[in-house]
């Protein structure tokens, strides 16, 4: 255990967000499930993800017509697609394999027509019988699988694969991963890796076309509305790397969008663990975890350490009187935190902005306040807090309620539930000059 995990709490009074008014035009109430999954954003079920009304607001007020936007934890593209939709220029990063595809996808507008015609060759190739297909052998896969829906799903992959044009594959592989949960014995309702062993699994063919088809409206709607605005063109791009190595040039950026993962994203590494495993990302689930900051795997030591914040200070105190393992993984996510902070202060032009998306939870009962520790490593990297946003989700993809004792996700009738994030905090920071 670090030595340093040990030290006292900051005697000086610590910043506190919590009576922030909520700001109610930031709910989006009114919007339907429809709403925030129009064009490409319903592509892919993804945990966690903001709705596109927020995204685009805080680009439209946050940025000139001429800024990059930048997303440095891109999840499924919500910013990015946003970006584009508003004639930016828009570069992200995500460290998740899957989440670049998923991502490449849906800021790609792809001819509707040029989809039509793909579709149909791929109809007709599933259509053939499959009788050399090559299996999977994977423990893993077989664990969530039944035969012979492993079976369709080795015919459908393998016939995806065959499509030569890397947009319309990138297309069809988006609505492949999105089917693996149905096709499962993965409990429908569940977050959590749970198997169901009543369920009965989706057809993988028919699943497919289904999503597909739903894929090509909102293609057809996205490419559509770039057409019109004369975007179509305007350079979107992602790509699979770390938030601290960010692909671009010193003071280059306009503006910086993210939501970035919580202190538990080793959770997230299992939500998409089915689709690592076929598209072969991973053959192994746990070193897949170890990708994500917030996982509870990294090792850390005195030297890698340093939050620049004393509320980081405080919380990692705390839990460590607790759980060592949990303060150690809340130190290194705090830690890793403060290091993409300072790699968006290398980006971003002066005056350039960040607008950080973040909530506060709870973890072995301690509460966990990301928004003030953010706001305090902004400060210490060059940043100026303009403004503090408090927004109430209504709808956002994360299982409901933890367990307030053990903070892990659990059952809607667990007796020690609490709502995971009830509300959530747009911070808006100004790099100095």
């Amino acid at each position: 255990m670090p030595a340093v995990l040990a030290y006292a709490q900051p005697e000086s009074s610590l910043l506190s967000f919590a009576d922030t008014p909520v700001t109610d035009s930031w709910a989006f109430r009114d919007k339907t499930r429809k709403d925030t999954a129009y064009i490409t954003h319903g592509y892919h079920r993804y945990p966690a993800k903001f709705i596109p009304q927020v995204a685009a607001r805080l680009v439209e007020t946050h940025s000139a017509p001429d800024d990059v936007v930048a997303d440095v934890f891109a999840g499924c593209g919500t910013t990015l697609v946003e970006a584009k939709m508003l004639g930016r220029k828009a570069l992200g990063t995500d460290i998740n394999p899957v989440a670049a595809m998923i991502t490449q996808a849906k800021i790609t507008p792809i001819n509707p027509a040029t989809v039509e015609i793909a579709h149909e060759q791929l109809a007709s190739a599933l259509d053939t019988p499959a009788l050399n297909t090559a299996m999977p052998d994977h423990e893993r896969i077989d664990y969530w699988f039944m035969p012979e829906q492993k079976r369709q799903l080795a015919h459908c992959l393998n016939a995806i694969q065959r499509v030569k044009h890397q947009n319309l594959r990138q297309f069809f592989l988006c609505a492949f991963s999105n089917i693996l949960k149905n096709c499962s014995i993965w409990a429908q309702k569940s977050n959590k890796p749970i198997r169901d062993y009543k369920k009965n699994p989706a057809h993988p063919i028919d699943a497919l076309h289904r999503q597909i088809k739903a894929m090509k409206r909102g293609n057809a709607e996205f490419y559509a509305r770039l057409q019109q605005e004369k975007y179509l063109d305007i350079p979107c791009t992602i790509d699979c790397r770390d938030a601290r190595a960010f692909p671009a040039q010193d003071s280059t950026v306009g503006l910086v969008v993210t939501s970035p993962p919580y202190v538990t994203s080793y959770e997230y590494g299992d939500l998409h663990q089915l689709a690592a495993l076929w598209l072969e990302h991973t053959d192994d689930v746990a070193q897949f975890r170890r990708l994500f900051i917030g996982s509870a795997y990294h090792k850390l030591t005195d030297e890698l350490y340093n939050p620049y914040s004393p509320q980081a200070q405080s919380i990692v105190c705390d839990l460590s009187t607790i759980s060592k393992k949990t303060a150690l993984s809340v130190a290194h996510y705090f830690s890793s935190m403060a290091n993409v902070f300072q790699e968006m202060h290398r980006m971003l032009k002066p005056k350039g902005k960040a607008c950080i998306v973040i909530g506060n939870t709870k973890l072995k009962g301690v509460p966990i306040r990301n928004a003030e520790v953010f706001a305090e490593q902004l400060d210490s990297q060059g940043f100026r807090l303009q403004d503090v946003i408090k927004r109430e989700i209504p709808s956002k993809n994360l299982p409901s309620v933890r367990n307030e004792q053990t903070g892990r996700f659990t059952k809607i009738t667990d007796k020690n539930q609490m709502m995971a994030y009830p509300t959530e905090y747009i911070l808006i920071a100004e790099k100095k000059t």
